[in-house]
């Protein structure tokens, strides 16, 4: 039990950021206390960026849709204005003067402006496609999310009940302390009284018990404190709060085991990592649609605009005859355009075409891990379920022996040997008991987490 809590605190502490040391004392129920965690969780923190970026490419392969092409430059400078030695020349006429000189006492502020646009007119459905694909590989990221959320939230899970599992133990310890103080006042007395029934085995037996017991207290001790530190490190008590769960006693969870094809099917329906992989395969089958079909000439509608302005240099008249300090021109039309670079498209779609392959391998790998998964976590749970039940009646005769035990020594036909052996048994069958009662739980638990059904249904239920 020790180095369970230990181990389950621990890997809390990794994947979960710093929390602030408490005061008060609040309860809080399994549903709030996974929330707090997960909305606390660098680890959850960082693996939603998986979304965010796919959601970013989505947005960007819709970019394409509306002016994917877009070109702004702009110019600035002083530059020297001209001068002509002919004064019957207008000066909308200078480039007809072939001595045309600049005037170096003449500057002026040059501003030139430069805008350009394509815009996709028939793309053969290859921007939609890219759309799609971006979409699909988004639903495969979140489905990835949820499977690193699972993963979390067992761990959350077992972090809860190791709490509930700890106070569990620390009142079993306090009860058995009273029996181990009434135990030792007996002794006592007969020590005093010289009884002869009294060997000195059963106390050295005894004085070797309250030891081995004061160590168990001592780890039960710490292991409360541990936990107590965790969730404060879990659950960031910004406000000086202890959270403590609300759940007060261990007890087995109320759903039952199904049969193993239950949980089988289940998993094949419901687990994340399956659903990513699907989405993955159908993303890579549409961007590859998409690749082939950006080898099509496409339709494009062009335009552009060109405007300079210098006061300086006077704008010539003749359309043929570009002042190019001084214009303004545009103009639009259609376009046809091709990527001929055939060798690197070809790379592009063999690419694809192993990573779709690549998916395809991972789904089957995937399923053969998590039938074995299914199967191990159903084989656990069926054992831990055994446990439990054994237990239990295990317990209740030792709770029979222990009472006759106290009988027999309350009316002086009983020796101390056969009720410390019957008081260690009780106290070892309970602790075992509330240990198998977790064990329980948490196979059961993973069990489903394995068949890919909420954990939150199986407290509920």
């Amino acid at each position: 039990m020790t180095a369970r809590i230990f181990y389950i605190a621990a890997l809390i502490l990794f994947t979960l950021n710093t929390g602030a040391i408490a005061q008060d004392t609040l309860s809080i129920d399994y549903d709030a206390f996974l929330s707090k965690a997960l909305n606390n969780s660098g680890q959850i923190d960082y693996e939603r960026q998986n979304i965010d970026l796919a959601e970013n490419r989505v947005a960007q392969a819709k970019a394409q849709r509306i002016l994917p092409n877009v070109r702004f430059e702009s110019q600035h400078g002083l530059v020297p204005g001209v001068k002509s030695d002919n004064p019957n020349l207008p000066e909308d006429e200078y480039y007809l003067d072939p001595n045309l000189r600049n005037d170096w006492e003449d500057w002026a502020i040059y501003t030139k402006f430069q805008l350009s646009a394509a815009q996709p007119v028939f793309t053969w459905g290859a921007i939609n496609k890219a759309v799609e694909a971006a979409k699909l590989g988004a639903e495969a990221a979140e489905h990835s999310f949820d499977a690193k959320k699972a993963d979390l939230e067992i761990r959350l899970f077992e972090l809860y009940f190791s709490y509930v599992l700890a106070l569990e133990i620390e009142r079993l310890l306090n009860e058995a302390q009273d029996k181990v103080n009434q135990v030792e006042r007996q002794i006592n007395k007969m020590q005093e009284e010289g009884d002869a029934s009294l060997d000195d085995s059963e106390v050295f037996k005894f004085e070797i018990f309250k030891s081995e017991f004061e160590i168990q207290k001592a780890e039960v001790f710490e292991n409360m404190a541990f936990v107590r530190e965790t969730w404060n490190y879990v659950l960031r008590n910004d406000e000086d709060i202890i959270f403590e769960p609300e759940v007060r006693f261990l007890d087995p969870v109320a759903s039952e085991i199904e049969s193993v094809d239950f949980y089988q099917q289940a998993a094949f329906n419901n687990r994340p990592e399956l659903k990513a992989l699907e989405a993955g395969e159908e993303a890579t089958e549409t961007y590859i649609s998409s690749l082939k079909k950006q080898t099509l000439p496409g339709l494009y509608l062009g335009g552009y605009v060109n405007f300079a302005n210098t006061p300086n240099r006077p704008r010539q008249s003749n359309p043929f005859i570009q002042n190019n300090t001084n214009l303004f021109s545009g103009g639009f039309g259609f376009t046809i355009r091709q990527n001929l670079n055939f060798f690197s498209i070809k790379a592009s779609l063999e690419r694809s075409q192993i990573e779709l392959r690549k998916v395809a391998y991972a789904q089957d790998a995937a399923k053969d891990g998590i039938l074995l998964e299914v199967n191990n976590n159903y084989r656990a749970a069926s054992l831990a379920d055994v446990k439990v039940k054994q237990t239990d009646k295990a317990l209740i005769t030792s709770k029979r022996w222990l009472r006759q035990e106290q009988l027999d020594h309350d009316f002086g036909m009983g020796d101390a040997k056969d009720l410390i052996d019957a008081m260690k048994k009780e106290l070892e069958l309970k602790l075992q008991l509330k240990q198998r009662i977790f064990e329980y739980n948490s196979s059961l638990a993973k069990l489903n987490k394995s068949a890919g059904i909420p954990l939150t249904t199986m407290i509920t239920n």
